[in-house]
């Protein structure tokens, strides 16, 4: 459910101008937030759940190890990123995780997502 976050003009023009640039479909537009992120975000790197959902078995606060995206095909309708859970690995929403890396280039992919979501915006 869309949180309509504050606008923020900086991150609208990288939005436009580098990730959704030239893409006219939601195809498109999913193939552009899928490479932007796994050009951003620098893995392994640590994340808390946001927020619960309940296709996922994550709880708020809880710590994880993102480990990279999953699958273009499994990103298609939502940006889904892969972590450490117990002793294999499962695809979570990222918009569901909040960075804790050091990396501010990963934080920030990551904070570009969570904000596209909140200002109500699907592929």
């Amino acid at each position: 459910m869309p949180r309509h976050a504050k606008q923020d003009p900086a991150r609208e023009e990288r939005i436009a101008y580098e990730i959704v640039v030239d893409a006219y479909d939601e195809t498109e537009r999913a193939m552009g937030w899928y490479y932007y992120l796994e050009d951003h975000l620098h893995v392994p790197f640590v994340a808390t759940c946001r927020l619960e959902r309940t296709t996922s078995p994550l709880k708020a606060g809880e710590k994880v190890k993102v480990l990279g995206m999953a699958p273009e095909d499994d990103c298609m309708s939502e940006v889904y990123v892969r972590i450490e859970y117990g002793d294999s690995e499962l695809a979570v929403p990222l918009g569901q995780l909040e960075c804790h890396s050091r990396d501010k280039a990963t934080c920030e992919a990551v904070a570009d997502w969570h904000y596209w979501q909140d200002r109500g915006n699907e592929y």
